[in-house]
């Protein structure tokens, strides 16, 4: 692919030439999305939990004993469960978000649409479970997820694609690592919780390699700019939960199970500067080469990051409504 880069460039410029290069990015958008197809294992939130009228003898005893088994879920994992739901529940904001940023071509809406379809699998069986299992107080939950869905999710990407692809990739992966954990430690307790957010995870890590490929096609066509782009999303990924009601004291009790931690975002960094290559770009302006040696540089200071953290970390009590103001500790 050509370098699609004129010598004057003007705002108006800016907001159009972007989209010329999603347009020429179709045809790779359209293959990953048939390779997509062509893997994914399409599956329904009532494979895992009947919900017929009729039920039979043993869907019924099954019920009952995953409801049992569901009280032994420690209140650290349950925190992390509803993290989890809510973010996957914020499912309306990601949708504008991805709209409002790409071409409004077939391909693009077509893409949209399809990954829609299948996040919105994800919040729906996570909220079936919690219902089902009898895990939480579920009206503090839905006024939690109300709040965050009437807050909204704008994050300031100035109207630029790229931001969006580089976000999707980081965002798309650090939400895999965190459903594929948390149902490792729920699977000591309920194996059908584990089922559920392994095939929630395994979702993730098929959309994550879609984004992480477009903006590798990004790079190719447009690499100045596009490292302008994920420069100011690396260093630290704007969660999209951020805004929901008591994210921090949640997303602390996630770190402190190492369900997610700063380690796995250095981790997902590393893995986006290695598949992109951005360390062996060359011919690269001056704009470009600033922003890939900040880049490469980012590695080292989110080490530094989770250092920190680590050592200042004390143990700490918590206590959440979702859970009837149940306290407990964590190290």
């Amino acid at each position: 692919m050509d370098v699609l880069i004129p010598a004057q460039r003007n705002a108006n410029y800016e907001a159009l030439s972007r989209r010329e290069v999603l347009q020429t990015l179709e045809p790779l958008a359209r293959d990953l999305m048939n390779d997509h197809l062509e893997k994914r294992r399409l599956w329904f939130p009532s494979d895992f939990l009947p919900a017929d009228e009729q039920m039979s003898e043993d869907e019924e005893r099954n019920l009952l004993q995953m409801r049992e088994r569901a009280r032994g879920l420690p209140d650290s994992v349950r925190t992390a469960v509803v993290l989890n739901l809510l973010t996957e529940e914020g499912l309306p904001h990601f949708h504008r978000v991805i709209s409002d940023h790409l071409d409004n071509s077939p391909t693009w809406r077509s893409w949209n649409y399809l990954w829609t379809a299948e996040e919105n699998r994800h919040g729906t069986v996570i909220h079936d479970y919690a219902r089902d299992a009898r895990l939480f107080r579920m009206r503090e939950v839905e006024v939690m997820q109300y709040s965050y869905n009437e807050a909204g999710f704008t994050p300031e990407w100035e109207m630029d694609p790229y931001r969006l692809f580089a976000y999707t990739t980081l965002q798309e992966r650090a939400t895999q690592v965190s459903h594929r954990n948390t149902g490792r430690l729920a699977g000591e307790y309920d194996p059908t919780l584990k089922g559920i957010l392994s095939s929630v995870a395994a979702d993730e890590a098929k959309h994550y390699a879609f984004y992480r490929s477009v903006f590798a096609g990004v790079l190719e066509c447009d690499p100045d700019r596009a490292l302008e782009s994920a420069v100011s999303i690396m260093p630290s990924l704007l969660m999209p939960g951020s805004s929901m009601p008591h994210y921090r004291e949640m997303a602390d009790v996630v770190h402190r199970s190492e369900i997610y931690t700063a380690w796995d975002y250095k981790e997902i960094v590393e893995e986006a500067i290695q598949f992109w290559a951005i360390g062996a770009l060359e011919g690269l302006r001056s704009a470009g080469r600033a922003a890939q040696e900040k880049i490469m540089a980012i590695p080292e200071r989110l080490r530094k990051v989770a250092e920190r953290t680590e050592q200042r970390t004390r143990p700490k009590t918590f206590a959440f409504d979702f859970i009837y103001g149940r306290n407990f500790s964590m190290d």
